[in-house]
């Protein structure tokens, strides 16, 4: 069992730190454009989104509710919403560059809640995130039989591993700041508004048509 739990709780860390949707290449642009302190609290949101979804599908296995994660009509609200949010976040790294030329230097550097907000519900509304949760909660709960006080202690102690590694990424990503020019960072801004934008206008598409 202790075997088991080991290899679930890699599978569970590589996946929630190395998936590349919205809330990874958000949080790297944090990293890179804000440093390291900013792009931490946009890590705890991120995280602490992950421990409430995880909780959450824990009550909902426990009262034999996780239909209405599957339910249709509910994910296709969730995808229309995030698709919205992942949008309009998108178009927001479209603003005027940075006009220092000294990038070390920020200009209207975001709140601590701003951040933590903003990586919680990035992470929150997506709608792969909730079946990624689903899965894992399930296949673990095999191997603790499901104890509800042991999972939550098994996904507390998993969820600090996974921030250690965005820390980690956040961490890297900032050392690239000091050999960015203006240009440079124009551009990633611009990358990852198209990356965003691309990610909610695929969300809304599936799930207005109802092709997932």
């Amino acid at each position: 069992m202790i075997l088991s739990l080991i290899y679930q709780t890699i599978v569970i860390v590589l996946l929630l730190s190395f998936s590349f949707g919205p809330a990874f290449f958000a949080l790297m642009n944090t990293g890179i454009k804000h440093g390291y302190k900013t792009g931490s609290l946009l890590a705890v949101g991120i995280v602490l989104s992950d421990f409430l979804l995880c909780l959450l599908v824990i009550l909902l296995i426990d009262l034999g509710a996780t239909h209405l994660i599957h339910n249709e009509m509910n994910q296709r609200f969730m995808g229309l919403m995030a698709g919205l949010v992942l949008v309009v976040f998108g178009a927001l790294y479209f603003r005027k560059p940075i006009a220092k030329k000294d990038v070390s230097i920020v200009i209207g550097k975001p709140s601590a809640g701003t951040m933590i907000f903003k990586g919680f519900f990035l992470n929150s509304l997506n709608p792969a995130v909730w079946l990624l949760w689903l899965g894992n909660v399930t296949a673990v709960s095999k191997s603790l039989n499901y104890s509800i006080f042991r999972m939550i202690v098994y996904f507390g102690i998993t969820l600090s591993l996974v921030l250690l590694v965005e820390l980690a990424k956040v961490s890297a990503a900032g050392k690239l700041k000091k050999v960015l020019t203006e240009k440079t960072m124009h551009k990633i801004n611009s990358i990852t508004g198209i990356l965003l934008i691309i990610f909610g206008l695929v969300l809304i598409y599936n799930h207005y048509f109802g092709l997932i």
